[in-house]
């Protein structure tokens, strides 16, 4: 097994398979509707559709940076995105059917790599920012930790509001 296959096995665990950490990203997100996914039942976090639309951002972020090499900025409105004002349950399914196709799509990218682009740099670019230049190999990483991170914090607010 080469490296670029491990770490999609990582990407896919994460997202949707068997996670050493407990339930993926979507097993942690099946059993919820919109209504809970647009309750704040911790009032100064952010609600469940707000990270599921905050995932969908970083995985296009991710595959953008891979195919460019480049690290721009993610402005705070791209980065957590509005829920819909008045949500429905189409809406969240289509957040939801919109978060699984930038993770099919970010698995093409990935595997049309091979292990010598794992360890190119991202963001290294004249002027870019201390602390921001990855390798493509820490950003795949990152993104299978950022999914896990988040399924945590879903699982957190879905028993704050007994569930």
């Amino acid at each position: 097994m080469t490296e670029l296959h491990r770490i999609q096995d990582q990407l896919t665990r994460a997202f949707n398979g068997e996670a050493w950490s407990g339930p993926s990203l979507l097993a942690t997100l099946e059993p919820v509707a919109a209504g809970q996914a647009a309750a704040r039942p911790l009032p100064q976090a952010h609600s469940i559709w707000e990270i599921v639309l905050h995932l969908t951002t970083w995985t296009n972020v991710v595959r953008q940076r891979v195919a460019t090499r480049q690290s721009q900025p993610v402005p705070d409105t791209v980065d957590w995105p509005a829920q819909p004002a008045a949500p429905d349950e189409a809406q969240w399914q289509q957040a939801l059917a919109q978060l699984r196709a930038a993770h099919e799509l970010l698995l093409t990218d990935v595997a049309a790599l091979n292990d010598d682009a794992l360890e190119e740099p991202i963001g290294e670019e004249a002027g870019s920012e201390p602390g921001r230049a990855n390798t493509v190999y820490v950003l795949l990483h990152g993104l299978a930790q950022h999914n896990l991170y988040h399924a945590g914090q879903i699982a957190l607010l879905r028993k704050a509001a007994g569930n």
